[in-house]
């Protein structure tokens, strides 16, 4: 079996995810996605890794990998190049599971779990007001989530008084109207809502220290991304100043930027994103080495359909999980437009996709739509290219010149 062709798919409505699909000589297709920074991504995919993929065994996934990140370690790997990489890995696993008739939680070697216990992000998206609500009334949200069995919700409410002095300094003034939706959380649920409060980075540990004192008879059970990941002996300062659990960080790239996170025993919890840190192999790689740390890992999943069936499938497989995210904002609204997935919350848990592979199918309707912007290498492009060559390790590969760009519908 060989890899005939790889596409991306990105729709002008959902204007962060990008989806791949790779094609192989037998019929078979892979699902894959990556998320944010879009245009960097695309041109990743067709112009570096798309080339050495093309005419190769998609089932040999790690040495595809191997050879992938070899040639973009030469320019620095954590960045757009890591993305499409991560995307195409996802859709290799598609490709094995359906080659063996088999999910890929299986041939990860099976299940610790029945299902993935989960946190929601509490974002906007259509009709979805979460992140609108939490401003204004977070009791009223956090009883919407308990009536649909989300038991741990995540806001952010102390993002917006860090733009004006760029998070190096916060006043005790601005720090109670941060507490304002977490106060009407504890009113109207008690702890039967667990509350996780996001800081993107936002704060200096001064600030958090400040914030963090003020958080802590809340019962918060975690702070995410609190200082920048780049400073890890800071993160690591706030870590052991607070009996609240940290959580870091999905931009520790991986395994080779997660190591000394580790080492360094930073955070209580760490996070990582498959579809960022180079796909499902290297997020249960990146797994394994925390639970030799003894530390839990969250997945982080603020995509997709197919990112959120990947982290499904790793949810299920990886013993050290503590929760996988999910945003019902995006599973309620474009997850059944695009595909044939609908993640339902069952008493604080989400089950993995049934099926081969990573059990999710792109609709057809979603393949036919005017916002619809499909990018193509293959091999027919591929060959054309014969006099353009990389080199990567010693090993001659050709390259694809350019990739197709087609509106509404795929042309192979």
């Amino acid at each position: 079996m060989k890899v005939t062709a790889i596409e991306s798919l990105h729709w002008k409505a959902y204007p962060r995810l990008m989806l791949v699909r790779v094609h192989t000589d037998m019929g078979l297709i892979g699902l894959g996605e990556t998320v944010d920074k879009i245009p960097g991504s695309r041109g990743a995919l067709h112009g570096t890794i798309a080339p050495l993929m093309l005419g190769k065994d998609p089932l040999d996934i790690e040495g595809l990998w191997s050879t992938a990140f070899d040639a973009i370690m030469f320019h620095g790997f954590a960045g757009a190049e890591l993305r499409a990489l991560s995307a195409v890995e996802i859709a290799l696993w598609d490709i094995l599971g359906k080659y063996y008739g088999a999910p890929v939680y299986r041939l990860l070697g099976g299940r610790c779990r029945d299902r993935v216990p989960t946190y929601n992000t509490c974002t906007d998206f259509g009709p979805v007001h979460d992140y609108e609500t939490w401003q204004t009334d977070a009791g009223a949200l956090a009883r919407s989530l308990l009536e649909e069995g989300i038991r741990a919700m995540k806001i952010w409410p102390f993002d917006r008084f860090s733009y004006a002095r760029r998070g190096q300094y916060i006043s005790m003034q601005e720090i109670e109207r941060g507490l304002k939706p977490i106060q009407q959380i504890r009113e109207a649920a008690g702890d039967e809502m667990e509350i996780g409060i996001e800081f993107h980075f936002r704060w200096n540990r001064a600030c958090m220290e400040r914030i963090v004192q003020a958080l802590e008879p809340y019962n918060i059970l975690f702070l995410e991304d609190s200082i920048a990941a780049i400073h890890l002996d800071e993160v690591q300062a706030l870590s052991r100043r607070t009996a609240i659990p940290i959580m870091g960080s999905a931009l520790m790239l991986t395994r080779w930027q997660m190591r000394e996170w580790l080492e360094k025993r930073v955070s209580q919890i760490v996070i990582t994103e498959p579809l960022w840190t180079g796909g499902i192999a290297e997020a249960r790689r990146i797994a394994n080495m925390a639970e030799a740390f003894g530390v839990p890992i969250a997945l982080h999943n603020v995509a997709g359909p197919v990112g959120h069936a990947a982290c499904m499938h790793l949810g299920v497989h990886i013993s050290n999980l503590f929760m996988v995210e999910s945003v019902r904002a995006f599973s309620k609204t474009y997850f059944p437009l695009l595909s044939n997935l609908e993640p339902q919350v069952v008493d604080g848990t989400l089950e993995v996709p049934k099926g081969a592979g990573l059990g999710v199918e792109l609709s057809p309707e979603a393949l036919e739509r005017d916002d619809l912007l499909c990018t193509i290498s293959d091999i027919d492009s591929f060959r054309a290219a014969a006099e353009e060559w990389v080199y990567v390790m010693g090993v001659k590969h050709t390259p694809v010149r350019k990739g197709l760009e087609t509106q509404r519908g795929i042309k192979l």
